[in-house]
């Protein structure tokens, strides 16, 4: 197994990609933690990955609660060989019409959130360890009305290359796996996702959206020794819609 032997520890880990993540992590040999807002989809998540799993419930934006997450979970462990900073939120903020505190809530989730995760868990971080951040596609396509966001995206680009250089004397690397849309509990009841993923699809030379398993196993190259000579690297995991855009069909005139 290619994890065998690790330890991970995964912010929102309640959900989406984070519970994919930390599925295929446990499937692959590891010793997984979880955090989450939520009690109760935290509570089902672990049930879940089963008993071994560990799950606090934690806030990125709090740090005293990722702090304490990421040393009870060392506690427990002895080390964390991998953090995937996943906690994240969406929402529009378009211009002339959003609050300072609609914008600041995402950037100090998805961004300010993100640092002191990786600083809360850095004491604990094996050397050799691998960190991962989640990016998105929307640090890459300029989408209207969604500033705040991509901003955060984008500076995550620039803040994983930063926090390699700096990790590097321990060997500790640092990535980015950036998904394009997925097919998560975000979208909510599935019938709200029919629509839009027509209109992804049309977007997408792959012409589908992506799973959250998919993702998952991006993470995954990245947590294992398969990638241990690549640091600051971004994978996207879009279906081509950031590498290739011309191929999709609505400008090929395929059908979708």
């Amino acid at each position: 197994m290619r994890l065998d032997g690790k330890t991970a520890l995964i912010t929102g880990g309640n959900s989406g990609i984070g519970l994919a993540t930390a599925k295929i992590f446990a499937g692959e040999g590891a010793k997984v933690a979880i955090t989450g807002r939520n009690p109760e989809t935290l509570a089902k998540a672990k049930a879940e990955l089963g008993a071994a799993a560990l799950a606090f419930t934690a806030d990125v934006t709090d740090t005293p609660s990722i702090e304490a997450a990421a040393a009870a979970a060392a506690k427990e462990f002895g080390k964390l060989d991998i953090l995937v900073a996943n906690a994240g939120i969406g929402g529009v903020t378009p211009l002339g019409n959003t609050t300072r505190a609609d914008f600041d809530r995402i950037i100090e989730t998805n961004l300010t959130g993100v640092f002191f995760t990786v600083q809360a868990a850095l004491p604990y971080l094996a050397d050799g360890a691998s960190v991962i951040l989640i990016g998105s596609v929307h640090a890459r396509l300029g989408m209207p009305q969604w500033g705040a966001y991509a901003a955060t995206k984008g500076a995550l680009q620039a803040l994983g290359k930063v926090m390699a250089a700096e990790l590097a004397p321990r060997r500790i690397r640092v990535n980015l796996v950036s998904p394009g849309a997925t097919r998560t509990p975000i979208w909510g009841p599935p019938e709200n996702l029919v629509v839009l993923e027509k209109r992804i699809a049309a977007a997408t030379p792959l012409v589908r959206l992506s799973e959250a398993e998919e993702v998952a196993k991006a993470a995954l190259y990245f947590a294992s020794d398969d990638s241990s000579n690549v640091t600051a690297t971004e994978l996207m995991v879009d279906g081509g819609a950031t590498g290739a855009p011309a191929g999709a069909p609505a400008l090929t005139g395929r059908a979708a």
